[in-house]
């Protein structure tokens, strides 16, 4: 999990909003249009195309507005865009496909005492990752069942992700075989920074780990 800086909502979207009068209250089951898809392209942009929680590569059509808190219990935020962010796993996809995780795993679960959020900067203080692609608590004894609520509620340790990571960390490991500590250094940081497309790596936060753990 990356820790996700949240920018102004897109102007359509507050325009839309402001439309509301005695006869119309906005709901999100209203939301299409223009104002949907330049909530979502917003979303993406902010989260550098990745998943707000296990940090795949996403795009819009295999993505979809996941409230973090769930309007089932928050009716009142669920246009909040500060509430809105992009999970993978695309709206489209019904039944969603096998295996669940991320946004569609957590659906309406929401505990904000056992829950890591990615709008909290510590987020990533919460994790540990193996070189195997495994997602672990960390060792702090005071974050540990949070960040081992988060992770099976969420299903960042299933198969399926745990394998994303293993393949996204050896792929760094080889590349940087022959290079400096000064070479592996910056490379390291560059996994910290969007590129030039505007985009994080996939995966970045579990690769920005191993360089801290093994690569002081």
């Amino acid at each position: 999990m990356k820790y996700i800086r949240k920018s102004e909502e897109p102007e359509s979207f507050a325009k839309w909003k402001a439309l509301a009068n005695e006869d119309w209250t906005p709901t999100y089951d209203d939301l299409r249009g223009q104002e949907k898809t330049d909530v979502c392209n917003r979303l993406l942009q902010e989260q550098g195309y990745t998943c707000c929680y296990c940090g795949m590569r996403i795009a819009r059509e295999n993505s979809h507005i996941e409230h973090l808190k769930p309007q089932s219990s928050y009716p009142h935020i669920a246009l909040e865009y500060n509430n809105l962010l992009a999970s993978c796993q695309g709206e489209s996809e019904e039944p969603p496909p096998l295996p669940v995780h991320c946004g569609r795993k957590k659906d309406d679960w929401y505990d904000e005492h056992l829950m890591v959020s990615p709008l909290d900067a510590d987020c990533t203080n919460f994790f540990r990752y193996s070189g195997s692609g495994e997602i672990l608590p960390t060792d702090d004894l005071g974050k540990q069942s949070i960040a081992a609520t988060t992770i099976s509620q969420l299903g960042l340790d299933i198969d399926k992700l745990r394998a994303m990571r293993r393949e996204a960390i050896d792929g760094v490991l080889l590349a940087i075989e022959g290079l400096t500590e000064e070479e592996i250094q910056q490379f390291a940081q560059s996994y910290e920074r969007l590129d030039a497309k505007g985009q994080y790596t996939p995966f970045c936060a579990a690769i920005a780990y191993i360089f801290k753990a093994y690569y002081p």
